[in-house]
């Protein structure tokens, strides 16, 4: 079906025409306020040079303003977006997503045949299946070889389509940490190969650890991923034992802000979580087997927990096969993966901040929003599932006056999506009109 557009408000002109930069209406049935927590009505929204200059509650309204005529958009070409029967969102942003892959049963041996083009290439068509899902933004933590960056270069140079990328570049182990890349690698291999060290993301003692985070900022990181316990997928016994000394967290933290970085810390097991909060990170991703002292910290100090039910649920399913995962991960994979909801329904109860994260490349790109349901099912609002992929996740990013809202000012990044999110959240898999910064991505 094709969008219901109106050619103009007034006089068309072949030098706005000629411009490139049509300002453009779009016109919501309503549109969800995450700053305030409920559901608009009609909603207009005038996009001028990817950024939402205007708001009404009509296309009339919006071109009586006396606000309209200071654009100057009385000589200039633009069009409606008409989105009848649609409630429209600000865009959304994953926190949580691996764009250079994507989990499978070759996945433990496709290093060994893959180069980083390869990956990058294949991370092209992921950060499109994302856009076109309704993210426009997302925090990609952890890709070897520069490949994240790469893409995130190329998507904000218009050469590939994709989300805003905010990037950790190589994630932070210890020796034999979950995202050591040597981890199941016969001896031989390893030392053909060399150990890892700190540039190559693996760390043991303080200086090493500010070494790696140095060498994150050299390789153009945006932020900064640590392992703080062992992990599911990582070709190991433990998925989480703590595997940082609580001075390294400490030691990685500092140094991270001296670059204007925040640090999300992967963690599974209760006592790497304790120490990764007490050091002071931004973000504690899946957050398995917390317990209450890590709830009552977790609020105290104002960490996030970002808990990626679609990895725990799809893990937990795929243990079920047994040709899916090595041997020794399948066990992991069915404990941890039937876990993460509980506990994330007991993080709501005790209000434990938290934001929108999948783990994709874990779970399949493009499936993102099933996340919001999983969220809902386990005890979040449907208000609160949106604002944590919207708002929040922009104060997370530092991006909290760029995005995150539909306030005037703001990028134009918007959704729209079939009926009232707020009463069916799963409409958030329906997708139909996608704009990040004033582009359209994807109509009705």
């Amino acid at each position: 079906m094709r969008p219901l557009l109106a050619a103009s408000l007034f006089a068309l002109s072949a030098a706005a025409a000629a411009a490139n930069d049509p300002a453009q209406v779009i016109d919501c049935e309503h549109a969800v306020d995450v700053r305030n927590g409920k559901m608009l009505g009609r909603t207009v929204l005038l996009v001028i040079a990817g950024r939402i200059a205007e708001r009404a509650d009509s296309v009339e309204a919006l071109r009586n303003s006396p606000k309209f005529a200071e654009h100057g958009l009385d000589s200039r070409s633009f069009r409606v977006i008409a989105l009848p029967g649609h409630t429209c969102t600000p865009g959304w942003t994953d926190l949580h997503v691996h764009l250079s892959g994507e989990q499978n049963k070759e996945s433990y041996s496709e290093g060994f045949r893959l180069n980083p083009a390869d990956y990058a290439l294949r991370g092209s068509v992921y950060a499109e299946r994302t856009l076109q899902a309704g993210f426009t933004t997302v925090r990609d933590l952890g890709a070897g070889d520069g490949v994240s960056i790469s893409l995130r270069n190329a998507i904000a140079s218009g050469w590939i389509d994709g989300p805003r990328m905010f990037v950790a570049g190589k994630a932070i182990a210890t020796t034999g940490g979950h995202a050591d890349p040597t981890n199941g690698i016969n001896a031989r291999l390893t030392q053909a190969l060399g150990y890892p060290g700190p540039e190559d993301g693996v760390v043991g003692g303080v200086e090493e650890a500010r070494k790696a985070v140095r060498q994150r900022y050299k390789e153009g990181a945006d932020l900064i991923k640590i392992t703080a316990t062992g992990g599911v997928l990582s070709y190991a016994k433990s998925a989480d034992n703590p595997q940082f000394k609580l001075e390294e967290i400490q030691s990685v933290v500092s140094t991270a802000r001296d670059y204007g970085f925040h640090v999300a810390a992967h963690a599974h097991g209760a006592e790497g979580m304790k120490r990764a909060i007490r050091a002071g990170v931004t973000t504690i991703e899946h957050g398995t087997h917390a317990d209450d002292e890590v709830f009552r910290l977790m609020k105290a100090h104002g960490t996030y927990l970002v808990p990626t039910l679609s990895a725990g649920a799809y893990v937990s399913e795929k243990a079920k096969d047994p040709t899916w995962f090595p041997a020794i991960v399948r066990p992991k994979a069915e404990r941890v993966g039937a876990q993460i909801a509980a506990t994330f329904a007991k993080a709501v109860k005790a209000g434990v901040p938290f934001a929108f994260g999948t783990d994709a490349g874990v779970s399949p790109h493009g499936e993102n929003a099933k996340e919001f349901a999983l969220l809902v099912s386990a005890g979040a609002t449907p208000m609160q599932a949106l604002q944590a992929a919207t708002i929040t996740a922009a104060k997370i990013l530092g991006e909290s006056g760029t995005q995150g809202t539909l306030d005037v000012g703001m990028r134009a990044d918007i959704v729209a999506v079939p009926g009232n999110p707020l009463e069916d959240i799963s409409v958030t898999e329906r997708v139909a009109f996608v704009m990040k910064d004033g582009v359209i991505h994807r109509e009705p």
